[in-house]
């Protein structure tokens, strides 16, 4: 199975107050450190949303346009993988640069959609999903990934302890120490 995966980084970062994406933790924008963790997981990786990755890393628009959040960032990779031949996507958000490799597998090998309950942006997507997934940014205003995750009946996953997840300079300083 051809797995596409997806870094979701198309947000405006208003509580950390400048580019989260490409943050410095440790030396490495946290963008790298995702790509890192999910390369050995996928066949590809691409950068959702966001304006301008960095070098090397390929830029796909939120569909139908930006501003969608998440779940836009989402129907261009599967809007993409359907156009590359992909069975499906693994999301991940380039705010959680520390990431579980049994997760990750236990992604890659789902048979359906399936997320981290904590963290519905973390997940695997087939790309036969991506009509439905229209189709519900078309009609629910809200467009959040736990009302789309309860649409299509997609299967959570508890893990023992959260994700971190970077949305302000202090959740990164904590992350690095």
């Amino acid at each position: 199975m051809r797995l596409l995966g997806a870094i979701l980084a198309g947000g405006r970062s208003r509580r950390f107050g400048s580019d989260k994406a490409l943050a410095d933790l440790d030396g490495e924008p946290m963008i790298w450190r995702v790509a890192e963790a999910i390369g050995p997981f996928v066949d590809a990786i691409v950068v959702c949303g966001h304006p301008a990755p960095p070098p090397g890393m390929k830029r796909v628009p939120d569909v139908p346009g930006p501003g969608l959040g998440p779940l836009g960032g989402l129907a261009g990779a599967l809007h993409h993988a359907l156009a590359e031949g992909y069975a499906g996507v693994l999301s991940v958000g380039c705010d959680t640069p520390v990431l579980d490799g049994d997760l990750l597998r236990q992604l890659r090998e789902a048979e359906r959609a399936t997320f981290v309950a904590d963290a519905p942006i973390i997940g695997y997507w087939p790309t036969e999903l991506y009509d439905t997934l229209l189709a519900h940014l078309a009609t629910d205003p809200r467009r959040s990934m736990q009302g789309w995750t309860t649409a299509i009946g997609a299967d959570p996953i508890d893990l023992p302890r959260p994700i971190p997840n970077v949305n302000t300079p202090e959740d990164l300083a904590a992350l690095s120490a």
